[in-house]
């Protein structure tokens, strides 16, 4: 009679699974669809509508239309930056969120984002770092130690992952290395002017070098997140049940902590520091489709730059010269940061 009980494969509990197999399926399939026709209007749209024929014969051909340069030399590296930078800052969240267990966490509140744009500027302004190729090291290496400031204040008491004051360290250290570095940028001019373009975050690049220059740390980062879904999954019950089923707590953190570095460095040394993307997205993954890591982290890599890119097209329609995406993500951010925080459900979390 106990064999009654054994799930087969003919059973409802395998019916169940691969029904929920296809329902996750058809969310990535339709989130990869959205972004691809956001790309699409990324590269149309702008304060000069281009024809579709002539984006396509633009890709296609090359240079032979008048229209051509915007394209090319304008939209085409937005929309990858939009792209990369999207995926990274939205995959970076999730990350920090499946770890810390913290459903307030992301790159914004950890001040990662903060201490890459910090060490962006001390190589501006010390070092003579004039372009992405120069100080994407120095934004690599301003992420990976403030996460480990942040990760050890939150560890240094109870020996392991504390929610609430690991976002308090984040909040505290981001600002501290934002004043920091406003008071540097205020007090040498010229260091100012090559930092003001950068410190507003934008996808507004002119040259094919800059995302194809963080495009590999990006894509590292994010191969690592999804090697990393599973035990991430077992994270999430805990890291006293985790360690008892197998999981090495250790490694699993450590691997996490190279994918954010890479992640929030690539991303805020080519686009600049922006807010509330890795906030958002893994929230509303997470709300489609349920606690599973392997699923919430591939389709965050694919809801985040749709956000993204659909905030810098929004922000080229709202203002003739142009709303910087920053700006439009915090407009988006704000009340969603401020509906989690009055959410008894995520607070539970903390």
């Amino acid at each position: 009679m106990s064999l009654l009980f054994i799930p087969s494969p003919g059973s409802s509990h395998s019916l169940t699974l691969k029904a929920r197999q296809k329902y996750c399926l058809r969310w990535l399939g339709l989130s990869s669809m959205l972004l691809l026709l956001v790309s699409v209007l990324s590269l149309l749209i702008g304060s000069k509508a281009i024809p579709f024929k002539v984006v396509v014969d633009s890709l296609l051909n090359g240079n032979i239309h008048t229209d051509s340069i915007i394209i090319l030399q304008g939209r085409v590296p937005r929309t990858l930056l939009g792209l990369l930078a999207g995926a990274g800052l939205g995959t970076a969240g999730a990350i920090i969120q499946a770890i810390t267990r913290n459903p307030l966490a992301d790159p914004g509140i950890f001040g990662v984002n903060a201490g890459a744009g910090f060490a962006v500027v001390i190589g501006i302004a010390f070092f003579s770092a004039v372009s992405i190729e120069d100080y994407i090291w120095f934004a690599f290496l301003g992420a990976c130690i403030t996460t480990v400031i942040v990760f050890l204040i939150g560890t240094l008491a109870a020996g392991k992952t504390n929610p609430l004051k690991l976002t308090l360290a984040g909040i505290a250290i981001g600002a501290v290395l934002s004043g920091i570095a406003s008071g540097i940028t205020l007090l040498s001019p010229e260091v100012f002017d090559r930092t003001r373009f950068w410190e507003a975050g934008t996808l507004d690049v002119r040259n094919i070098n800059i995302p194809a220059t963080c495009a590999p740390f990006i894509i590292i980062g994010c191969v690592i997140a999804l090697w990393l879904s599973r035990s991430l999954n077992a994270l999430s019950m805990g890291e006293d049940l985790a360690a008892s089923l197998g999981s090495r707590i250790v490694g699993i953190q450590f691997w996490g902590l190279v994918s954010i570095t890479l992640l929030c460095g690539g991303a805020t040394a080519a686009a600049g520091p922006i807010a509330f993307i890795g906030l958002m997205v893994p929230h509303i993954a997470r709300w489609i489709i349920g606690p599973d890591q392997r699923w919430i982290i591939p389709l965050t890599m694919v809801m985040a730059p749709t956000l993204l890119l659909s905030s810098d097209i929004l922000g080229r329609i709202i203002v003739t010269g142009e709303l910087r995406v920053s700006i439009v993500t915090a407009f988006i951010g704000a009340p969603v940061l401020i509906m989690l925080v009055r959410s008894k459900k995520s607070l539970s979390m903390l």
